[in-house]
């Protein structure tokens, strides 16, 4: 699976003048590791509800895309950090049953189950003496 190179910010079809808000995106950070079902990735995204949380696939390409939540209760005096939005990209490979892909959200943890096709699991095949 490789990652799928995105600009770091999504041009907007607004006017010229409306460019100061644009909307920023990072990369969450991930960890891709196989199991004996297929690929595990676990994304960390703070800040993130499942109902702002888009996952899907499209020709072939995995993406993750994840709007956070600013909720605080009042106007910022002073701000060493800021909730950005999430976005990132892989490319699947044919090995990927795109149609059993699950996912799970837990305490802004990520976590996608990408199983083997069929075709890519190793067989087994018996050998009969005669």
């Amino acid at each position: 699976m490789a990652e799928k190179t995105v600009p770091a910010t999504r041009e907007e079809t607004a006017p010229r003048e409306a460019t100061r808000a644009q909307e920023q995106h990072i990369a969450p950070p991930v960890d891709i590791f196989e199991d004996k079902e297929g690929l595990v990735v676990v994304a960390d995204m703070p800040g993130v509800e499942s109902a702002d949380l888009d996952v899907h696939v499209e020709n072939d390409v995995l993406t993750l895309e994840a709007k956070t939540k600013h909720e605080l209760p009042g106007e910022p005096y002073y701000r060493e950090f800021q909730l950005v939005n999430f976005f990132r990209q892989f490319q699947l490979s044919d090995e990927v049953d795109v149609d059993h892909i699950s996912a799970e959200l837990k305490n802004g943890v990520l976590t996608l189950h990408l199983p083997k096709s069929e075709a890519a699991k190793p067989k087994r095949i018996q050998v009969r003496t005669q």
